[in-house]
């Protein structure tokens, strides 16, 4: 992977009057030169991203024609969009499928397994009840619940998307981790709510 991001690094290194070749039809993943898959190893992606930002990085390139300036801010935000997705696993999850022609996340599919609905509403319930009786403790073990909750599903993501390649249902399981994303940032307000 090093010798990989180290030969896309020295491609893009501008000099004066040469523009790298400026291939933004390749996916995040050749970008970062890593393989295409949910399971993500995020050591070689956070080496690939401050190797490829050191290159590109716009102050480098102050002294060069605004051209080659322009060039550098290109790629400085084409690889600053590439790590966020890649970085965030719903984003991630995203991100393949719609490298699959997947809107994951169409406001036309909504669907969801009744299973997950349920908890959805005992999830809202639990956090209205912390809020009303301005109770911590409810809060912690709720916030425990989600994170547990959030990395048994993107485990599952991880099988239906890399092995099973179940696109329909890894869909689905993108939708029930932004809304516990969701649900996770609501807490968020909720404590400040009560610290306040």
């Amino acid at each position: 992977m090093r010798g990989e991001v180290e030969r896309l690094a020295l491609r893009l290194t501008l000099t004066p009057n040469a523009s790298p070749a400026m291939d933004f039809s390749q996916t995040h993943f050749e970008l970062f030169g890593l393989p295409q898959s949910y399971a993500l190893d995020r050591n070689q992606l956070d080496a690939a991203y401050r190797e490829l930002q050191n290159t590109v990085h716009p102050d480098r390139f102050a002294a060069q024609p605004e051209a080659e300036q322009r060039v550098a801010m290109q790629w400085a935000t084409q690889v600053n969009e590439a790590y966020q997705t890649l970085k965030h696993p719903v984003n991630r999850g995203v991100y393949l499928l719609k490298l699959q022609g997947i809107d994951a996340l169409d406001a036309s599919n909504t669907k969801m397994a009744p299973a997950f609905l349920m908890q959805q509403m005992e999830w809202r319930e639990a956090i209205d009840e912390a809020r009303t009786g301005r109770n911590m403790g409810v809060l912690d073990a709720l916030t425990d619940d989600l994170r547990a909750a959030h990395r048994r599903i993107e485990a599952q993501l991880a099988q239906l998307i890399d092995s099973a390649r179940d696109f329909a249902a890894a869909s689905e399981a993108v939708r029930q981790l932004r809304f516990m994303d969701k649900l996770i940032a609501e807490i968020g307000d909720v404590y400040e709510e009560l610290e306040s």
